[in-house]
């Protein structure tokens, strides 16, 4: 591939897709992030070692692609960029819903037009939250206006964007505590210190939950093709409630707490478009990742 840019680079799925591009072929040279090192899920000791320390950027995706601010030359002959740069998740949206909208959408807008100038390809992470509502949320609201700004931009202006909507991803470098953990990260963290694992609601809700390296080879085979505002799901096609997750944790107890607003009771992924378009289709399975992570970390376990 010609050079990329992964904002967000530094985060969860950024630095897993990072090294999925390397292991790919891409060379560590032709590789550039931004990243403002915001919340928990972004560090610099998620990137790869062999990315260069002059292609990361850590700005906000605001200030360096602000209409006020010169394109810097690195990132001028960037052919790909791989949008993933947003404030995560829906409980912390409710306390920051204007600074949310800001990041997600007009960022969105932002690096779409930077995209534009430079005539590159623009890959933009949407979320399943849109299908329980996109006015559910501040966060499921902000997300589907930045797919709105990809649409635009590829109407109005020719840019090629595909829109990639995750599934409740897991694995690898996921954030286990504060306020953008995740539930796997959760019941990781807590199983490991002997806690109950805390369980929102009667549990009985469901999601599908997708591993991080399949989310990964995802964007990557999204990327190979020339998209119009196409929306591309990215899940495993089966769920499981927070109760039977918590079931994989083996000897652990579960401790009930009030249920969460704003969030679906159901998630489903539908991926016959992209499995056709791309030809791509998800291989972790959810039970089998934990049985194997627990089994890694027994040990580590015991000895608390």
């Amino acid at each position: 591939m010609s050079k990329i840019l992964v904002t967000g680079g530094a985060g969860f799925i950024g630095s897993n897709l990072i090294d999925l591009l390397l292991e790919s072929g891409s060379k560590a040279e032709d590789i550039y992030i931004v990243d403002n090192l915001a919340t928990e899920t972004g560090k610099k000791e998620n990137i790869n070692s062999n990315i260069l320390e002059e292609n990361c950027f850590f700005k906000d995706i605001r200030d360096i692609f602000s209409q006020k601010s010169e394109i810097p030359e690195k990132l001028k002959d960037v052919r790909t960029v791989f949008h993933l740069a947003a404030l995560a998740r829906i409980q912390p949206s409710f306390k920051r819903p204007i600074e949310t909208y800001d990041v997600n959408s007009l960022g969105t807008f932002l690096v779409c037009e930077y995209a534009r100038k430079i005539g590159a390809k623009l890959i933009y992470s949407g979320s399943s939250s849109f299908y329980a509502g996109p006015h559910l949320n501040p966060y499921a609201f902000s997300k589907w206006s930045g797919e709105e700004v990809c649409k635009l931009y590829s109407k109005v202006y020719d840019l090629k964007t595909g829109v990639a909507r995750f599934f409740n991803v897991y694995g690898p470098r996921q954030p286990i505590e504060g306020v953008y953990a995740t539930v796997v990260g959760i019941f990781q963290r807590q199983w490991l210190n002997h806690e109950p694992l805390t369980v929102t609601g009667d549990g009985e809700q469901r999601r599908d939950f997708t591993h991080v390296n399949d989310i990964c080879r995802g964007l990557l085979a999204i990327s190979k093709g020339e998209h119009n505002g196409d929306i591309f799901n990215l899940g495993r096609e089966e769920n499981y409630s927070i109760n039977e997750l918590a079931n994989f944790f083996a000897d652990s107890e579960k401790t009930y707490i009030d249920a969460r607003p704003g969030e679906a009771r159901e998630s489903l992924a539908d991926i016959s478009f992209t499995r056709e378009k791309t030809g791509w289709t998800p291989s972790v399975n959810l039970g089998d990742y934990v049985n194997s992570w627990t089994d890694d970390h027994l040990k580590n376990r015991r000895n608390k």
